[in-house]
């Protein structure tokens, strides 16, 4: 967002902006939308398994934009607005729906009110996607970059799409009496992990730049592998680890500063 505009310094210069160039990441940017956009269709169709993976691409996508972006330098204030409303959808609204036309809306059988948590459950994670989106917007530029504060919306996206996809396969009904609860849960749970202080890893150290240590190789690879063996529960694993991750990594640090500050006191009443 705080970027410089490369269309901005071309008219400084008194050359031709390179329009053309910015229609790269932006095709990126709208093939991320339309991906989740078709996965709220394919949700009302009833093709769960074909509406999560459609999220799923739209994650990868939406990984690409952005780089692309950088590699050609067409960074642009539009771009990076253009980019958080897709999201919106595609990481917002799309798992939202596919979740409750997967298992919440089965919740009004249990009575009006328990239909009414169904639908709110709903609602109430794509509004903690949308502040999630904006606080992300606002304070860019002010925090650490190997960190984001609260689950990225495309990882909260993938843990509940990935969700559907396990049992979807495995030929459960969302509506059953046995997972209403648990994905309501679920729902809610990823929804306030969003909006959380809780830090979580990036992945994008700049002191390395583009260079990759050899052990993360190694776990790409490996991770390569075990989604072609079983997909549905390696997303729903991977991404399950990383939304611990933060909690568990929050409370060791906790337990640290605590431990120091205890040391420290003891130190000085000797």
């Amino acid at each position: 967002m705080n970027e410089e505009n490369p269309e901005m310094n071309d008219h400084q210069e008194g050359k031709k902006p390179r329009r053309a160039i910015y229609l790269l990441p932006n095709l990126f940017t709208t093939a991320g939308l339309f991906a989740g956009f078709y996965s709220i269709i394919l949700a009302m169709q009833g093709r769960f398994t074909a509406a999560a993976i459609s999220i799923i691409v739209a994650m990868i996508l939406d990984g690409i934009d952005g780089r692309v972006a950088r590699m050609t330098n067409t960074q642009s204030e539009f771009g990076a607005q253009y980019d958080s409303i897709a999201d919106m959808v595609s990481f917002g609204i799309a798992p939202a729906l596919v979740m409750y036309q997967w298992s919440l809306v089965g919740l009004v059988e249990l009575g009006e009110q328990w239909g009414k948590f169904g639908w709110l459950a709903a609602f109430f994670y794509s509004a903690m996607a949308a502040l999630r989106l904006a606080r992300f917007n606002v304070q860019i530029g002010t925090l650490d970059k190997k960190y984001f504060m609260g689950l990225a919306s495309p990882s909260a996206a993938t843990l509940l799409v990935s969700f559907v996809w396990v049992f979807d396969a495995l030929d459960y009904k969302g509506t059953e009496s046995y997972l209403l609860v648990p994905s309501m849960l679920l729902t809610i749970v990823a929804g306030i992990l969003m909006v959380s202080p809780v830090l979580y890893n990036s992945f994008k150290d700049q002191s390395r730049k583009d260079k990759v240590p050899f052990i993360g190789i190694l776990i790409v690879v490996l991770i390569f592998i075990l989604v072609t063996i079983d997909p549905p529960k390696v997303f729903f694993g991977v991404f399950l680890l990383y939304a611990l991750s933060g909690p568990a990594m929050m409370l060791i640090r906790w337990k640290r500063k605590r431990s120091s500050n205890k040391v420290e006191g003891g130190a000085e009443s000797d």
